[in-house]
């Protein structure tokens, strides 16, 4: 009995166990069925709440596109009826114009028979009146007229010339001072010095024992320099000094540098000449393009090509009539943009154009073209503007002008190398000159006598009274300047003084 009841109590145990663990998940199973029947409820409901609040979210969105419709149609209604009032408005105004220009061109059509009407009468009139004139005066029509316009003409002609000769005065004489003003100002604006240059260079020596170790033995060391550069050396009695003579500034500028530093260094032979030569060369190159920066730096232009700033850096090397060409140019840069400045032309394109206008002169070319067209063609090259280019062709006269900054470059130019000591003319240059200007007077007909005076400011011309009169004098010295303008260079300008006189002499015995 113990022993089935110790094997009983094991499986009533299990039994038991199996019981409270079934009813255990049975209870926990009627838990979750529960809140999922909770949660169930609460998503149905949430559902419903956001079903509704979406219902009414699409209502007010319907109201509100429903109620801006039906502003834009508000809107459009009343412009419809703005516009429909305009054009009733329009209609009214047209019709009242319509009417109104009936009205006139009947009045016109009125008026149009009431002057073909007095026209006739009038020519009725002029036909009686003609021939009464004709009886009484004994001359036809055409004879009469003929009297009158030949009156009129002779009459009209003087009157027109003594006007024409006024007004020529008056605008001479406005534009003479308006000019005159503006190139005062420009020119008080520009402070520059006299400055010339010559082809011979004088070199400084430390003692007379330096001429002998220049010469070499048997004169190899002058030979060889003289050689390499393309210079003369003229060593004389001029105490501890030797001159460097060239008629090209560059190779004369590279000659003195290579001289100094041969003098300075002390060893002086054909093989350390060469080598000094060939240095100084290389650092003539290099000052050339920092010479056409510089400039270009101080006048604040931009943008020129490598080739246009070496041009400009030989021109510091450069002489024209004795006067540095880069400083010529750089005063006709600066006078150029101030005159366009005056007179409301381009600033930029005049102040380049003006350092560019003799840049031809800093080519170096076998050929014979002269330094404008050479200027041209390097100015086609780098792409510059037509009006600079222009500028370049015409500073001398050679082609027209094709706008204002062309002439106003001409005008600088004219005036930095007219000023007092800017330039040098050779005597010989200077007489033919003259002898030019009388030349050109005394070969028109009538003139008698000319004078070139004022060192060939002034043009002086004496002119018979019996075969040229007053008027015929002023036309031939218009003619004199144009032709003096068209065959002659000169600096500044030539004044022509027309002279005709009456004299009449009688002796009293």
């Amino acid at each position: 009995m113990q022993l089935l009841l110790l094997i009983a109590l094991p499986f009533a145990g299990l039994i038991l166990g199996w019981t409270i663990r079934w009813l255990y998940a049975r209870f926990q199973l009627s838990s979750v069925e529960q809140r999922a029947e909770r949660l169930k409820k609460d998503a149905v409901k949430d559902a419903d709440a956001r079903r509704k609040e979406l219902i009414l979210e699409t209502r007010d969105a319907l109201q509100r596109e429903r109620n801006e419709q039906e502003r834009e149609l508000r809107e459009r209604r009343n412009e419809l009826q703005r516009l429909e009032r305009r054009l009733l408005q329009k209609e009214e105004n047209l019709e009242q114009k319509a009417s109104a220009v009936e009205q006139e061109q009947q009045g016109l059509a009125t008026r149009e028979r009431e002057l073909e009407d007095r026209d006739s009468s009038l020519k009725e009139m002029e036909i009686h009146w003609r021939n009464e004139m004709e009886r009484i005066s004994g001359l036809t029509q055409e004879e009469a007229r003929r009297l009158i316009v030949t009156s009129l003409e002779d009459e009209v002609r003087h009157e027109s010339l003594g006007l024409m000769h006024k007004i020529e005065q008056e605008a001479v004489m406005t534009a003479e001072r308006t000019a005159r003003e503006i190139l005062v100002s420009t020119v008080q604006r520009l402070a520059s010095d006299v400055n010339t240059e010559v082809t011979v260079s004088s070199v400084s020596l430390p003692n007379d024992e330096m001429k002998g170790r220049i010469i070499g033995r048997e004169g190899r060391n002058i030979r060889t320099l003289e050689t390499l550069t393309g210079v003369d050396i003229i060593i004389d009695d001029t105490p501890e000094a030797v001159v460097v003579s060239c008629f090209d500034p560059v190779r004369k500028e590279i000659a003195k540098r290579s001289l100094e530093r041969l003098v300075t260094d002390g060893r002086i032979h054909p093989t350390r000449i060469e080598e000094v030569v060939q240095k100084v060369t290389a650092d003539m190159t290099q000052t050339i393009y920092e010479e056409g920066e510089k400039v270009l730096y101080e006048l604040s232009i931009h943008h020129m090509k490598p080739e246009g700033v070496r041009g400009l850096g030989r021109l510091a090397f450069r002489t024209s009539y004795g006067q540095n060409v880069l400083a010529h140019s750089k005063e006709v840069a600066v006078l150029a943009g101030t005159l366009a400045a005056e007179v409301g032309a381009d600033v930029e394109i005049a102040r380049r154009a003006g350092i560019l206008h003799d840049i031809g002169k800093g080519i170096e070319t076998d050929g014979d073209s002269n330094h404008v067209e050479l200027g041209v063609e390097l100015a086609k090259r780098l792409g510059e503007d037509p009006r600079i280019i222009n500028s370049i062709a015409a500073h001398h006269g050679d082609v027209p002008h094709n706008c204002i900054e062309s002439v106003i470059v001409q005008v600088a130019d004219a005036i930095s190398a007219s000023r007092p000591g800017a330039r040098r003319e050779t005597l010989d240059n200077y007489i033919k000159r003259l002898e030019n200007l009388e030349s050109i007077a005394e070969g028109y007909e009538g003139v008698e006598r000319a004078y070139a005076i004022q060192a060939g400011r002034e043009l002086r011309i004496m002119v018979n009274h019996e075969k040229v009169s007053d008027q015929q004098a002023r036309e031939v010295a218009k003619l004199i300047a144009r032709k003096i303008e068209d065959e002659l260079r000169y600096p500044g300008r030539i004044k022509v003084t027309m002279i005709r006189e009456t004299r009449i002499v009688e002796y009293a015995r």
